[in-house]
């Protein structure tokens, strides 16, 4: 993640948790108050994002991108040798988060 993403994404938190609307002159004043410099793309992407998308929804999901490895069975001393079934793999839901 490069210094702007970052410091826009820590922008438009803080202006949602304050109640202020999330718009990209607002993001850029609170990143140069900062003393960053970010690419000019950077505060209209993000209010942008925030006007499109609920943040407390990115916020609660940010972790759930992934599915985690599946399960093996383990062979059992009765079986003879024979392999373990595989268990089935968990679904994965895809999430795209453009923090």
């Amino acid at each position: 993640m490069s210094v702007g993403e970052l410091a826009c994404t820590y922008a438009a938190l803080i202006l949602h948790d304050d109640g202020i609307a999330v718009t990209a002159e607002k993001i850029a004043t609170l990143v140069k108050a900062a003393n960053l410099t970010v690419e000019s793309y950077w505060p209209s992407l993000f209010a942008k994002l925030c006007e499109k998308r609920n943040v407390e929804d990115l916020v609660m999901n940010v972790g759930s991108g992934g599915g985690g490895a599946a399960a093996v069975a383990a062979p059992t001393a009765s079986g003879g040798g024979a392999a373990a079934a595989a268990a089935p793999a968990a679904e994965e839901k895809k999430v795209v988060v453009f923090i």
